[in-house]
């Protein structure tokens, strides 16, 4: 049982395998799967599951999480998931973000499902603020028919939404 418990836990894919024996003399196998929330596409290609560990590429199938593009490196990690895991909570960020893309100087932007415009955010504080100010620029341009007008959109600045026109 060792052995079989010790083979699933060397499974890159595997966060957590216990095996045991019951009382009834059946062996159970308890498996708990580690969740990619990105997947790094620069270098080297991985995915970063949801405690901000790297993974390996599956070969069997691809996950459906925003792509990682970019000059990331090891120290960008950290940010990537941070951005990646509050994409995974909050419900219109998971709908319409496809694509997040590190910056020579670490910064960070998103792309967006269905709209052509890139958003910058630049660092990670006041992104609650950020995401905010992104939700009701999405209201106003909804209401307008206005997707297509933007090619970036700019919310580095914690109280200001800043757009570029085509």
């Amino acid at each position: 049982l060792y052995e079989l418990e010790g083979a699933l836990r060397r499974n890159a894919m595997i966060k957590s395998a216990e095996v045991y024996l019951t009382v009834n003399n059946e062996v159970r196998v308890e498996v708990v799967q580690r969740k990619p929330i990105a997947r790094v596409h620069a270098q080297e290609h991985y995915y970063i599951d949801d405690v901000g560990e790297i993974m390996p590429l599956s070969e069997n199938r691809s996950a459906r999480v925003p792509l990682v593009t970019g000059s990331i490196n090891k120290k960008d990690v950290d940010d990537v998931f941070q951005l990646a895991k509050s994409i995974q909570e909050d419900s219109f960020l998971k709908k319409n973000v496809v694509e997040i893309h590190v910056n020579a100087d670490g910064s960070l932007s998103m792309m967006m499902r269905a709209q052509t415009f890139e958003v910058y955010l630049g660092n990670l504080d006041y992104f609650n603020k950020k995401v905010s100010n992104l939700k009701a620029f999405y209201q106003k341009i909804k209401k307008d028919n206005a997707f297509d007008a933007y090619s970036k959109v700019n919310l580095q600045f914690e109280d200001q939404v800043v757009c570029t026109k085509k």
